[in-house]
């Protein structure tokens, strides 16, 4: 869609559609390119808009979301984003369910856009900003709580479909028609693993020799079979020490990457100094996986990455603190 000479009826509008900009000056010297889709470019500043509208659009279709139904869904702030913009437009109440360790940025994005947001303590000792599994149980069990509670309509992004679809219908789309060359890799942080899902699956439809990797903290890298050594690591929004993903069941995986805390904030640092593109830690992490890819198995090869959200989001933590 071309929004340049149109005026949007709303923020919906505005959700996908987003610019892929060529990573020149953080790749010179190496052959082969990165190509960076810059998914803050949302309204609510990270991908995770796309699986709201998605998500809650199939809900509707198929008549298990009610008109005026409270919709509720946990979230490390960037997919309750998404919905509290999209429930507010069409109308629904929204629970956010999030923990402590998350970014102050999120939660006072979410309450602004108008969602009820709940703050769930970490488990003991958990040091804050870094999200450990054991810490989003406890924010899945306030959510199935508070689901039972309010008769909501649970938008649960580890298990619906609409998930991956938005990716695979929408984002992987508009990559495609972005990218007129040859596509020969993809990497992606896993969270809940709807993107890698999505735009792998329809990248390899066109590119059947396409290379497609998971990207995940080295210090908990449990989908390479890795013995964790430290779950509380500081890229938020996956690496939660979760083997059980759902949509990874019956997805090809080429191989996985393992990038550290200060490789994902050197990386998220030189995107802002080098290339004018201010992301968070996991963006960090997917161009740092890239990198390694083009000085390694994919040289001389196009490879595309996500940039998932705003650094905006991380300005209470220490990713631009000690930046120059």
């Amino acid at each position: 869609m071309n929004l340049e000479n149109k005026v949007c009826k709303s923020a919906l509008e505005l959700i996908g559609h987003t610019p892929m900009v060529e990573l020149a000056r953080i790749t010179k010297g190496l052959k082969g390119r990165i190509l960076a889709k810059i998914e803050y470019f949302n309204p609510g500043f990270s991908k995770k808009d796309r699986i709201a509208l998605q998500t809650l659009e199939e809900a509707e279709n198929i008549g298990v979301l009610k008109t005026g139904q409270t919709v509720i869904e946990l979230t490390s702030g960037n997919t309750g984003t998404g919905y509290a913009i999209a429930c507010s437009l069409k109308g629904y109440p929204y629970i956010a369910v999030m923990s402590k360790g998350n970014t102050v940025e999120r939660a006072r994005m979410m309450i602004a856009f108008g969602a009820e947001v709940h703050l769930v303590d970490q488990v003991p000792d958990a040091p804050k900003g870094q999200v450990s599994g054991e810490s989003l149980e406890l924010v899945e069990k306030e959510t199935q709580k508070l689901t039972k509670e309010r008769n909501a309509f649970r938008a649960d992004q580890f298990q619906l479909d609409g998930n991956w679809h938005s990716h695979y219908y929408h984002t992987a789309e508009e990559i495609l028609n972005q990218v007129k060359e040859p596509i020969g890799g993809f990497c992606d942080f896993v969270g809940t693993g709807g993107s890698y899902v999505g735009i792998s699956k329809k990248l390899r439809e066109k590119y059947p020799k396409i290379k497609c990797y998971i990207v995940e903290p080295a210090s908990c890298a449990v989908l390479a079979g890795r013995a964790i050594s430290n779950p509380n690591h500081k890229i938020q929004g996956g690496g939660y020490s979760m083997t059980d993903i759902p949509f990874l069941k019956h997805t090809k995986i080429d191989g996985y990457i393992q990038i550290d805390d200060n490789e994902a904030i050197k990386i998220a640092r030189r995107l802002a100094s080098e290339e004018g593109l201010f992301a968070g830690f996991s963006s960090g992490a997917n161009v740092a996986a890239a990198l390694e890819l083009l000085k390694g198995e994919l040289k001389g090869e196009t490879i595309v990455v996500l940039l998932n959200d705003s650094g905006l989001k991380y300005l209470s933590t220490d990713l631009f603190a000690a930046f120059p």
